[in-house]
């Protein structure tokens, strides 16, 4: 099985203890921060390692995320930059997708850095990337999609074959997402109240996250749903 696949190449990462009341804390904060806006984009969630959610131009709220990325982001909100997209890792390695194919990382797999400068060199406009700590990653842009693993690309086409469009992915340590224009694909640990509501919502949705049993996801107007 394709799951089993990911499996032995990494996919299952040992689970990272904190608190659980500092994850309640930073997510409070962010959920109250959604409610006042009364819309979301995006966000960046993880199980132990911080969270963030971005609406309109470059608005932004976050809470126990890595400091480096922290000042990233505000030197691109000074800068007046739209961020379109925010990849973090539950061992704090992540990537914002911002303005005109504009991108910032920290320890990204070898090969994803390369596939990115490829498609930048050839001028491909990128609309969604996702990795995570095991070496796993998915980049998507206007003419084309490509994983890490043939497997995946594979999974990924036989989705595009069947609903159209992929828009986004996800990529966890113990699950695959794919959102296309008229429906979804899941590997692994996928939250089961997750695929119910997406069964179940009315939303284009173009933007979807996971971690472990939290979730998000929004369309490209910033309406959105989540359990976190």
């Amino acid at each position: 099985m394709l799951f089993e696949l990911l499996r032995k190449n990494g996919l299952l990462l040992g689970l990272l203890f904190v608190s659980n009341m500092l994850c309640a804390q930073g997510r409070s904060y962010i959920r109250e921060a959604i409610k006042e806006w009364g819309e979301c984009r995006n966000v960046a969630i993880t199980k132990t390692n911080g969270d963030i959610a971005l609406y309109g131009h470059n608005g932004c709220a976050r809470s126990g995320c890595p400091r480096d990325l922290s000042d990233a982001i505000t030197e691109l909100n000074n800068e007046e930059e739209y961020i379109d997209d925010i990849q973090l890792t539950e061992n704090g390695n992540w990537l914002i997708l911002y303005g005109d194919n504009g991108l910032r990382w920290r320890g990204i797999p070898y090969s994803l850095e390369r596939q990115i400068r490829d498609a930048n060199n050839n001028k491909e406009v990128i609309t969604s990337i996702t990795f995570n700590d095991a070496g796993n990653w998915i980049v998507i842009t206007t003419k084309y999609f490509i994983a890490s693993n043939s497997e995946v690309t594979s999974w990924l086409k036989d989705g595009y074959d069947e609903y159209g469009q992929l828009w986004a992915a996800c990529v966890t340590d113990d699950a695959v997402v794919a959102v296309f224009e008229r429906g979804y694909k899941f590997i692994g640990n996928v939250p089961e109240d997750l695929k119910t509501a997406l069964r179940n919502t009315s939303l284009n949705v173009y933007r979807l996250k996971i971690a472990g049993g939290s979730w998000f996801f929004a369309d490209k107007e910033g309406s959105y749903q989540y359990s976190m």
